[in-house]
């Protein structure tokens, strides 16, 4: 099963700052039936206008993974973590027991991101956060492992939760497949280009619900840049 969601579908708010949609219900955007997939709760395509950003404020017991599309996301928070990611590169902050942070894009031209929430395994991890720039060499013509709560991924970022963040990139006509299984659920967007999986098309910003489904297998209509996580289902 493949839900293709249209970036012209999805929720929308535009604070001037911000210009964010939404893939599952955020905010002010309320759909009961896009509330989460399995443990994603949140998908949200952000754009941060130069010298924007979110003040200090707190979260908690949530993994909330930032994959930086174009430009930079500097971070600040009470733990007295300072950083700044780049494109194509990943941060994640477990929220755990609690935590109060500031995201601002201090660059010259807008940042463009995707903030991704994912739920913990439990309540009452101890907070952290990290960032590390990925080779894009890794990842070219295949999945690699951005984030995990698998101890198999060594490289990647940790999450407290059975779950993957990947990203892909590929050549116009390249084909790769995924080994999902059908007692897992991913939610894929495409960050940059054109895909086809299955007989459908996604275009650039857009996401499919997938389910059911023993592998994954895509092909680029055009050079893709592709996010996707992979989680349990869940009641």
């Amino acid at each position: 099963m493949i839900d293709v969601r249209p970036f012209a579908e999805l929720g929308h708010a535009n604070h001037g700052w911000l210009d964010a949609r939404y893939h599952f219900s955020f905010s002010q955007y309320f759909n009961p039936e896009r509330m989460h997939w399995g443990t994603l709760r949140v998908w949200n395509d952000d754009t941060i206008a130069p010298g924007g950003g979110f003040p200090t404020h707190p979260h908690s017991d949530m993994e909330i993974i930032t994959y930086v599309r174009e430009g930079a996301i500097t971070h600040k928070d009470s733990l007295g973590n300072v950083g700044r990611t780049e494109a194509g590169d990943v941060q994640v902050m477990s929220a755990g027991s609690g935590i109060r942070h500031s995201e601002y894009n201090l660059e010259q031209t807008e940042t463009r991101l995707f903030q991704i929430w994912i739920l913990p395994d439990r309540k009452g991890h101890t907070p952290s956060w990290g960032t590390r720039p990925f080779p894009k060499a890794g990842r070219d013509g295949q999945f690699a492992v951005l984030a995990s709560g698998h101890t198999e991924d060594k490289d990647a970022l940790r999450l407290n939760t059975d779950a993957r963040v990947l990203g892909a990139s590929l050549k116009q006509g390249q084909t790769i497949s995924y080994p999902l299984g059908k007692d897992r659920l991913a939610y894929l967007v495409v960050a940059k280009g054109e895909i086809s999986i299955e007989g459908k098309t996604l275009h650039e910003r857009d996401g499919a619900a997938i389910a059911d489904m023993d592998s994954v297998t895509l092909t680029a209509a055009a050079d893709a840049e592709l996010v996707m996580v992979e989680t349990p289902p869940i009641d």
